[in-house]
């Protein structure tokens, strides 16, 4: 089969490589559009340390069924399908609660770290375990259920944020991931809703998505807008979707006595906090990470239009063509949001 290949940090090779072989509780899966995820752009200069050569990235993809192992039940061959990115054991005491996100044993496709190795869907075939598979219905395109795992994260973070309907909430960071947060917001009947982001672009998206307020960090007094809109107080809640200290010390100092951040963002792995704020206004952190059940929420989101990942996609393009757009989103070109690449 044809893959890309990270064959040596900022180098991919489109090439023949073998095609996986399927396990008995696996099945094999034709690709048919996968996603570049950020983490993907971070991990081919090395800097992440999560994407050692040689490897086939790729996380956010959808399919359709090619094989199907013997111990495979509710899935067959022809099935339109997605899959989560964190391949997750069942049986640790995390996975027994729920909490597959943070099982002893999770691995994550495409990821090739000190801990292991494991192929994934920059190419023509991935195979996964058959517990991790999700159906597509028939009004969901593949680009869209290829789009599942970043709305997953949006919708993971929703609810790890306590609210109630009408709640204000101050999101900073205005990405995909914030924007779609947003739109989860909107969606959930909360409001007011502040955006804030330094980029002009982005913060249109927001307004246009259901954010009341978007403000340039930079140049607004975010905090003193942010009282403005909440009677004084502050927001509810605020999700942090950059994870810098700067933008972690304004998502405190937005929210009110009592209210709750969500920690979303992690670009850097330390930020300094303001304690004596957090504890004498008694301020509830919640880390988010990744997803842990949310598929089929998010495929019933985008199917009912309630949830717009359309917007979203810039471009796409053929698998072959995937390393020159890996650079122009490695370049920040402007305008470029998601890429999707069909083998």
């Amino acid at each position: 089969m044809k893959a890309l290949v990270l064959r040596e940090y900022n180098l991919f090779v489109h090439e023949e490589v073998p095609t996986p072989r399927r396990g008995g509780d696996e099945v094999l899966i034709r690709v048919k559009a996968c996603a570049i995820c950020g983490s993907d752009v971070h991990g081919m200069d090395g800097s992440s340390g999560r994407r050692i050569p040689p490897v086939i990235m790729g996380h956010e993809a959808a399919g359709v069924i090619e094989e199907s192992g013997p111990g495979v039940e509710g899935f067959k061959p022809g099935d339109r399908v997605t899959f989560d990115s964190t391949i997750f054991c069942g049986k640790c005491y995390f996975c027994r609660r729920g909490q597959i996100n943070l099982c002893d044993n999770r691995r994550v496709l495409g990821v090739s770290c000190g801990d292991y190795r494991l192929d994934g869907a920059f190419a023509e075939f991935v195979a996964v375990p058959a517990h991790i598979l999700f159906p597509v219905p028939d009004r969901v395109t593949f680009e869209q259920a290829a789009m599942v795992e970043p709305l997953s994260v949006a919708l993971h973070a929703l609810g790890r944020s306590p609210a109630a309907l009408g709640d204000s909430a101050v999101v900073v960071g205005a990405g995909m991931i914030g924007l779609l947060i947003i739109q989860l917001l909107r969606a959930a009947g909360r409001g007011p809703i502040i955006a804030v982001d330094m980029v002009d672009a982005k913060l249109e998206m927001a307004r246009k998505f259901g954010a009341d307020a978007a403000l340039r960090s930079d140049r607004d007094d975010v905090v003193k807008e942010t009282l403005a809109l909440t009677g004084g107080r502050g927001a509810d809640a605020a999700f942090e979707v950059v994870g810098m200290t700067p933008t972690t010390q304004l998502a405190l100092a937005s929210v009110r006595k009592g209210g709750s951040i969500t920690l979303v963002g992690n670009i850097k792995p330390m930020v300094e906090a303001p304690l004596q704020s957090a504890v004498l206004r008694q301020i509830t952190l919640h880390g988010s990470c990744a997803s842990a059940g949310e598929y089929p929420t998010c495929l019933n989101l985008i199917a009912s239009g309630k949830v717009d990942v359309d917007s979203f996609i810039s471009a796409v393009a053929p698998l072959s063509e995937g390393a020159s757009w890996f650079k122009r989103l490695y370049a920040a070109e402007p305008g470029l949001l998601k890429v999707i690449l069909k083998p």
